[in-house]
């Protein structure tokens, strides 16, 4: 083999070695996102506060969804055992859902025998973002402070990463069980927030 042949394939093992290493610290940063997304959403730290933020999710006419259930569920838990007086339920308008998603979730709370005095609704927001946007207005306007966010295990962590972003004094309690039961709903609902992490690190979304 002639010397330049020797340098062309010692340059070509070089190349892929390089890209070996670059491909196995992508695949432990990927994994290490992950892992920090599961083990927020693993944590309770309700704490005494003004008000709880339940986020919203799905509703079928005037129904919650399953997954918005469980989080009006938790929320409804949380005010009972006294950690704030006050719900906040966010959500608007699904595609051609003549309810909002908020307005479903305090029809629900009433018929649990929640006062209409400790309810309070934002009805314009479409996704997480907005959900936090429109309560901080809300708090705003109350004198609100500090807050518990309601939500899923794995959308825990965007949550209270939004939450900070936007200057929300907040602590998460994630809904102590989810409708994302099966390993293909579960590994689908990681790996979107696994996206959401990166994008949220470059673009600010609306």
């Amino acid at each position: 083999m002639s010397a330049s042949a020797r340098r062309g394939r010692g340059r070509r093992r070089g190349w892929s070695g390089w890209l070996g290493r670059l491909l196995l610290l992508a695949l432990a940063w990927l994994l290490g996102v992950a892992g920090w997304i599961v083990w927020v959403g693993q944590r309770d730290q309700a704490a005494q506060a003004d008000a709880i933020i339940v986020l919203g999710a799905a509703a079928y006419h005037k129904n919650p969804s399953p997954v918005f259930k469980e989080r009006i569920n938790h929320g409804l838990d949380l005010y009972r055992r006294g950690y704030a007086p006050v719900l906040l339920f966010t959500g608007g308008y699904g595609n051609g859902a003549p309810f909002a998603e908020s307005q479903v979730a305090r029809k629900y709370a009433l018929q649990q025998g929640i006062p209409d005095s400790a309810i309070m609704i934002e009805a314009v927001s479409r996704n997480t973002r907005e959900n936090l946007l429109q309560a901080r207005k809300l708090m705003q306007e109350r004198g609100l402070h500090r807050v518990i966010v309601v939500s899923d295990p794995l959308h825990m962590s965007r949550a209270l990463r939004l939450s900070r972003e936007l200057g929300i004094d907040a602590v998460g309690s994630p809904t102590p069980s989810t409708r994302f039961r099966t390993v293909h709903t579960q590994w689908r609902f990681l790996l979107q927030e696994v996206y959401f992490f990166h994008r949220d690190l470059v673009v600010r979304v609306a």
